[in-house]
């Protein structure tokens, strides 16, 4: 049976450390969302990204969480 899918948004990196701190960040300042392998539609220097609801509440609590700490490779709104 296929897997259901839903809108996200997915957020990559230039390092693991990057991804790592993200996570911190964002469990600390309680975002919702997580770390996951990188999808195959990214092509990034990092592995993993930071998955969240594909809502502008859940963007904004993210870039409100990293700002002044890290910046994003890229972000993408996918179908996961």
């Amino acid at each position: 049976m296929p897997r259901a899918t839903e809108p996200r948004i997915v957020v990559s990196f230039a390092s693991t450390f990057d991804a790592m701190e993200a996570e911190r960040l964002c469990q600390q300042a309680g975002v919702a969302g997580r770390i996951i392998p990188l999808p195959v539609e990214i092509d990034a220097e990092c592995g993993l990204a930071w998955a969240m609801p594909a809502t502008e509440a859940a963007l904004a609590a993210f870039n409100d969480a990293v700002a002044g700490h890290l910046v994003p490779e890229g972000i993408y709104r996918l179908m996961l």
